[in-house]
């Protein structure tokens, strides 16, 4: 085994060495075009497969005191929180505190493949510390602006010993997590500085003990009644099967009262930044789709999310462009791929999503969306690495995208990536930097603030920004917030569940792997204890969304 083992490596290196040696030779990902890529309607070229794939890494080497991304004319960007490890989104509060999730992955992918050592080693480069001493990363961070003058005034380390969160909600007195295994529910009120009460599952998501794309996004739906959560797939292309993906490459939809989940949507192959749009209401998500199929396929996007929608993966892309690597082929599959909305280019890796309406940002900002794009290391030019701005009106894209945020990029190395965006308190855009461990922050340069906070999980109504008097008073951190709407009492939806409970410290182990269908068994609703194992994959079909059941009449 130990001799196995040794030759794996070796081979690994080897293939490593090849890699490096041969990622200048196509010069297709620097000559391509990249602005016909970007809009709802993006060329695509012929895959052009490659023995050895596009391959260009940025070494991450942080930020220099001083040093500050760039911004265009009419907006400041100054850093709202230093020192962080590994911020990966940001949430505002109704009271106007900025909840930052830091975190790193479970690690629990198996490596069974030179293949898989080597994405390893690229991505320990591309995830790099800048050379600074790692930090103790899987926790909650609350930032508090007392005077809503843009600078933080107290720091508070909420949660802490999770298991790789990514996305939170905030809604009746419950602080929602989305682990890299389950979602978990914790009493909070707005003012606590810290959660010391154990938080309840409210329902397992797939995690290991393959857990590929391990970043699980929440939002809150505009009534209340419904959680959000995304769940990636297991694979660039279900080279683990299409067992491993079950449950997965989707969107679900949790009750918030009972934990029983449905796939709302599939056939995403990671979405993340999941947020309801302002003017119309719908869900949307930024999808980083497929890799080695040349630098120039396929374009990660934007998109709404349609209930019972199916976007394509693993067996097309891009609505009905089959990819042949994929068996057996499913024509019926392809046949009913939704195409995405608006298409961000190729392996930008868009990581984040806010709606700027409601906002304080100047009027060239004022409704549109801001999209995180981490940054590509699979093609022989970079691409992503900056906050990009597409302008909206009544709901959709109405226009081009632009730069708004650069700089992450210097020659061949990389001062950081960013990933979440969202709102401030004061109307002002956040960037979560998990490279730089940095969140910044993009305000209106005439210092601009919006009348009162706006939380993440509220859609705003409308409200004009003002300029205030220098001493404007903040809300009190437990004062009265915005109100939550209420959540009504739902049916429960064939769920999705296994009967683990998911470990609230990252140092379970994962657990073996589970190949039983869907079991209709109820919502799992125990306690989560600090040594319960960790949950096994949730499972459910891969690609039909399930349908909602309705609501059964009141007794009389």
């Amino acid at each position: 085994m130990a001799d196995t083992s040794l030759r794996t490596i070796g081979l690994a290196l080897a293939g490593t060495a090849a890699l490096l040696t041969f990622s200048g030779c196509s010069d297709s990902g620097g000559d391509f075009d990249l602005s016909s890529q970007i809009g709802p309607d993006p060329v695509l070229p012929d895959p052009a497969p490659l023995l050895i794939p596009d391959l260009k890494v940025a070494e991450v080497i942080g930020w220099k005191d001083g040093e500050t991304p760039t911004v265009p004319d009419g907006l400041t960007i100054t850093p709202y929180a230093k020192d962080l490890a590994n911020p990966r989104t940001v949430h505002t509060l109704p009271n106007g505190d900025v909840l930052v999730v830091q975190s790193q992955g479970p690690n629990s992918e198996p490596v069974s493949r030179p293949k898989d050592f080597i994405r390893g080693w690229i991505m320990s480069i591309a995830h790099g510390d800048g050379g600074k001493p790692k930090k103790e990363s899987n926790l909650i961070t609350l930032l508090r602006d007392t005077n809503r003058d843009g600078t933080v005034d107290e720091r508070h380390d909420l949660l802490t010993g999770l298991h790789s969160p990514f996305g939170v909600a905030f809604a009746d007195n419950t602080l929602y997590v989305a682990a890299a295994d389950a979602i978990l529910a914790y009493p909070y009120e707005l003012g606590q500085t810290s959660i010391s009460a154990p938080p309840r599952v409210l329902t397992p998501l797939p995690g290991g003990p393959i857990n590929h794309h391990w970043t699980k996004d929440l939002a809150l739906s505009p009534d209340g009644r419904f959680l959000y959560a995304s769940v990636g797939s297991n694979s660039n292309i279900v080279e683990n099967g299409l067992e491993a993906e079950k449950g997965r490459a989707a969107i679900w939809q949790v009750d918030r009262q009972t934990g029983a989940a449905r796939v709302y949507a599939s056939g995403l192959r990671n979405p993340n930044g999941l947020t309801f749009n302002p003017e119309s209401g719908a869900l949307w998500a930024v999808i980083n789709e497929r890799d080695e199929l040349g630098p120039n396929l396929v374009p990660d996007y934007m998109t709404s999310v349609q209930e019972g929608a199916f976007y394509g993966w693993p067996w097309s892309y891009y609505g009905q462009h089959v990819d042949e690597r994929v068996h057996p082929p499913r024509p019926d599959m392809v046949k009913s791929a939704r195409p995405p909305d608006y298409a961000l280019s190729s392996h930008v890796a868009a990581l984040g999503l806010t709606f700027s309406k409601g906002s304080a940002l100047p009027q060239p900002f004022a409704n549109g969306a801001f999209i995180g794009e981490h940054g590509s290391w699979n093609r022989t030019a970079f691409n992503g690495y900056r906050v990009s701005y597409v302008p909206f009106e009544n709901g959709k894209p109405n226009g081009k995208a632009q730069d708004v945020v650069t700089g992450f990029i210097d020659g061949d190395k990389a001062r950081g990536r960013p990933v979440g965006v969202g709102i401030d308190g004061t109307g002002a855009l956040l960037v979560a930097d998990d490279a730089g461990n940095t969140v910044w922050r993009v305000a209106a340069a005439d210092g601009t603030i919006s009348p009162q906070p706006i939380a993440t999980d509220q859609i705003p109504q409308g409200g004009a920004a003002t300029t205030p008097a220098p001493a404007a008073a903040a809300p009190a951190p437990g004062g009265a917030a915005a109100a939550q709407p209420p959540a009504s009492p739902a049916p429960a939806a064939p769920a999705p569940q296994t009967n683990a409970a998911p470990a609230t410290g990252g140092s379970a182990a994962p657990a073996p792997s589970s190949d039983e269908p869907v079991t209709g068994q109820p919502p799992a609703v125990a306690d989560a204890q600090p040594s319960a194992p960790a949950p096994q994959p949730a499972q459910t079909q891969i690609a039909p969304a399930v349908e909602a059941q309705p609501a059964p009449a009141a007794n009389p």
